[in-house]
């Protein structure tokens, strides 16, 4: 499966690891300590490469299990070993996570180290029989594969009906209590399904919906057909802020992927869960997340390329060791914006978003460090009259998590007129300081909104380089606002109190006589 993340945020809890000042918060919230001291807050563990749908953009090529997947004693020291890193959350994928016989009993000692722990399927036979002993075993949430519309689903997915099997699976995990989310892979022919799907996922009870880019990864590359072109962002980053909002009033969380972003004039709403104090500061790999395959091998992510990647294998020395000693482990903790290239190395965010996913961009051109996948990229090159696609020059291997190569081409917008792009010095956007724990962590950098454009900008400027405004100015303007607001919603309630305190005094006084 190439959706082999779920970001949506886990219901509020206190696992054994969680730290103290975030009970109320979702377990994945990542706070200051997470980055310092290294701590793997979630991992993504693909228990199985044994799979019963035939996706055509898996990048795992998944199917058959591999040759030599963890057994069980392995597999069981493995949690214990995750819960002593301080782990919070774990997700099981496969291929498909139930086809390994002893799954319930990885769900079951994961709870019992307090870990919150779900799984991300396809769905297919996802039995009442599974759903009751994977509930009976603690299991919290369930996360469903879901591409589109029923016919874009089935044939994207490989098997007629899958798309009823996966709705009728949200409905009866839901029915048994667990958390239940929906995760759809934008590609070329996506957009259009988005707001009739998020109408049917909602009636199926999803609370969360999860949204990313199909990569160019595994079986995608065999298919470039399905992968969304570039410049199409301009479309259809609007719609998703125009769903999110929607879904938000109707009790439904859209969640954007890693690789969808960045740095737009929607990113204050993608990545805080309300609060834009928040924003995208680049790859998580190897920093707060662990990716695991079925045979022990651990990389920062489980979606990066296993030949690029592999930091080492639980069989030969330990996941704590891995994590905190392996080279292809720490890569996404010291890099900086010197390994960065093309339009990226120029960018105003270079040094907070280094290049967005890098799966993506490793998976595409062959390198990491420059990502076309970004709105903000989208946006300033149309101003000029420019746009980006992409075009297959080079197969991938037939093996699990390949890559292939795919050429870059800046052309012109039809019918726009082009203007240069200006110049911008490399030098001039490297502003970080990032001062290093002794466990080797850092924080990542922190930028703030202006509050006239609502896009991000350095906590040292003065005029916003966006929208030209005034910084200080325009702050001052939004808190005042935004006291304006607070005041109406405290009248506002107070009225409708002494409403409700009024009409309780009349069905009184009518119930006794008075």
């Amino acid at each position: 499966m190439t959706d082999t993340i779920s970001h949506a945020p886990a219901p509020a809890g206190l696992p054994d690891s969680m730290p103290r000042d975030l009970v109320g918060k979702p377990v994945r919230y990542r706070v200051d300590s997470d980055y310092t001291e290294l701590v793997p807050v979630h991992v993504v563990w693909e228990v199985t490469l044994a799979c019963n749908l035939k996706c055509q953009h898996c990048g795992s090529r998944a199917g058959r299990p591999r040759s030599d997947e963890l057994n069980t004693a392995e597999a069981l020291e493995l949690v214990d070993h995750l819960a002593a890193l301080g782990t919070r959350e774990l997700t099981l994928i496969g291929g498909e996570a139930y086809l390994r016989k002893d799954w319930i009993e990885l769900i079951r000692r994961s709870r019992d180290h307090g870990i919150r722990t779900a799984i991300q399927t396809g769905a297919r036979n996802l039995t009442d029989k599974r759903l009751d002993e994977a509930a009976e075993a603690g299991l919290q949430g369930v996360g469903v594969s879901i591409d589109g519309l029923p016919d874009l689903h089935d044939r994207v997915r490989g098997v007629p009906g899958s798309y009823d099997q996966a709705i009728d699976a949200l409905r009866r995990a839901k029915a048994r209590g667990m958390a239940v989310s929906v995760n759809t892979q934008i590609g070329a022919e996506t957009a259009e399904h988005l707001p009739e799907l998020m109408d049917r996922i909602i009636e199926a009870g999803a609370t969360h919906w999860q949204i990313q880019l199909t990569v160019a990864m595994g079986n995608a590359v065999d298919n470039p057909e399905l992968l969304l072109q570039p410049y199409k962002l301009i479309e259809v980053m609007p719609l998703l802020a125009r769903l999110y909002r929607e879904g938000e009033a109707r009790g439904l969380l859209m969640v954007v992927g890693n690789n969808v972003g960045y740095f737009g004039p929607y990113e204050h709403i993608w990545r805080g869960f309300g609060d834009d104090a928040d924003h995208w500061n680049g790859c998580s790999a190897g920093q707060t997340g662990i990716g695991i395959e079925a045979d022990g091998t651990i990389k920062g992510c489980p979606s990066l390329a296993t030949s690029l990647y592999a930091a080492g294998n639980v069989r030969e020395m330990s996941v704590g060791d891995i994590w905190r000693h392996s080279e292809k482990m720490s890569f996404g903790r010291l890099r900086d914006v010197e390994e960065l290239w093309g339009y990226c190395r120029t960018c105003y965010y270079a040094d907070v978003c280094r290049a967005g996913c890098t799966w993506t961009s490793e998976s595409l051109l062959g390198k990491r460090g420059n990502n076309p996948y970004c709105h903000h990229r989208v946006l300033d090159l149309a101003k000029h009259g420019l746009r980006e696609r992409v075009v297959k020059i080079r197969e991938a291997p037939q093996e699990s998590f390949a890559v292939g190569e795919f050429a870059l081409i800046t052309e012109a917008i039809p019918g726009a007129e082009v203007t240069p792009l200006p110049v911008r010095d490399p030098a001039m956007v490297h502003v970080a300081r990032r001062e290093r724990s002794a466990a080797g962590g850092a924080l990542p950098p922190s930028l703030k909104p202006c509050r006239s454009c609502q896009q991000y900008i350095w906590p040292h400027e003065v005029t916003c380089p966006h929208c030209d405004a005034d910084v200080a100015a325009a702050a001052t303007a939004h808190e005042a606002e935004q006291a304006r607001r607070r005041a109406l919603i405290a009248d506002a309630t107070r009225i409708l109190a002494k409403a409700a305190q009024a009409r309780a005094a009349r069905l009184e006084t009518g119930a006794t006589g008075g």
